[in-house]
């Protein structure tokens, strides 16, 4: 049995707007990661299974690395097919927002889920969440939007409901977010919560294979050379920073998915707390961070880089050139040393 966490007022709301409604539509944010599309797949599957006419929209493409996870080719791009999209959005009865907490998270697609008339129905577990929707269950203190998910579904009583599909969406969307159960994974009700999902017949060790464990000849050649002559260590900072342009990406034939897991791996390094990785993409650097111990990667990310996320695990945006955007993160480094663990010289 896991505790309950969810305000049951939300839950009441929930099953009424449930109750009211056919067409209902699953939106996630820009970028999906495993969490995102696996929250929103699991939810799909149950909601499918119930009668509604359930569909996920997504502000794009669903990565290579997770098109693994059952229902995933029948996830609408927005990228692909704005108006269809777009439609469905118009003509939904009910809209869920699973794994962000404000509409700008979805980027081009923000229009259409603004002015969209139906309720809203906000799952998250990000902080400072925007109060844009009509129903906000937000857990900053949960380990990924996927636990919540399927909280949800066992207040809703339809545990039942959730096969082995749901599951392994779910399971995906835990174990990724939480860099297979190496952080932010400390709680006895997550395990209680994977033990329901094999008994729902999933298989875990699969799962893993698929999501991280399986890359292609490009990928494995890029994440080495960005380990080997891309990662420079700030050791005063005991930070670690790796940065791949866009010529070095298409070098490469990058494909989204493709450096996946990438930021965690200086973490390897004794010496090292934090890890950045700055990507270069068409519009906008992307910025992701992780850490360890207690170091507030989320802090930092909130602070310059328009975004957020845990203290072990955060993103955000920067908007001008990737050297810029280098240098603005050398310079803030020392801000944050006050963090950074004593040495055992000092202690």
């Amino acid at each position: 049995m896991i505790a309950r966490i969810i305000n049951e007022d939300n839950i009441k709301k929930l099953r009424q707007l449930l109750e009211q409604s056919e067409r209902i539509v699953i939106t996630c944010h820009l970028t999906p990661d495993g969490d995102a599309m696996g929250s929103s797949l699991g939810l799909w599957h149950v909601l499918t299974a119930i009668g509604k006419q359930a569909t996920v929209v997504s502000p794009d493409m669903v990565p290579k690395s997770l098109a693994f996870m059952p229902g995933a080719k029948e996830v609408v791009a927005y990228t692909r097919y704005g108006e269809f999209a777009t439609q469905l959005l118009n003509e939904a009865d009910l809209v869920f927002c699973l794994d962000y907490n404000e509409p700008r998270r979805v980027d081009r697609m923000e229009k259409a889920l603004v002015e969209s008339p139906a309720p809203k129905v906000m799952i998250d577990h990000h902080l400072y969440p925007s109060d844009f929707a009509d129903v906000i269950i937000s857990h900053p203190e949960a380990s990924s939007t996927a636990i919540l998910i399927f909280r949800v579904l066992c207040r809703l009583e339809l545990f039942d409901k959730i096969d082995r599909k749901a599951a392994e969406c779910i399971y995906t969307g835990m174990m990724t977010d939480t860099g297979n159960f190496t952080y932010n994974s400390n709680e006895a009700d997550l395990y209680v919560v994977i033990a329901e999902l094999l008994r729902k017949g999933i298989n875990k060790d699969r799962i893993f294979q698929q999501a991280c464990n399986t890359l292609s000849e490009s990928s494995l050649r890029l994440n080495g050379y960005a380990i080997s002559e891309k990662m420079q260590l700030f050791p005063d900072h005991k930070a670690a920073l790796i940065t791949l342009g866009a010529d070095e990406l298409q070098r490469f034939s990058y494909e989204k998915g493709d450096t996946e897991g990438l930021v965690n791996k200086p973490l390897a390094i004794p010496d090292v707390i934090w890890s950045v990785y700055l990507r270069q993409d068409p519009d906008l650097v992307k910025v992701s961070m992780r850490s360890k111990g207690n170091f507030p990667v989320n802090v930092i990310c909130s602070d310059h880089f328009g975004g957020g996320g845990h203290k072990n695990a955060a993103g955000g945006e920067f908007y001008g050139s990737l050297d810029e955007c280098v240098r603005l993160l050398a310079s803030i480094m020392p801000d944050y040393d006050s963090n950074l663990p004593q040495s055992k010289e000092s202690r």
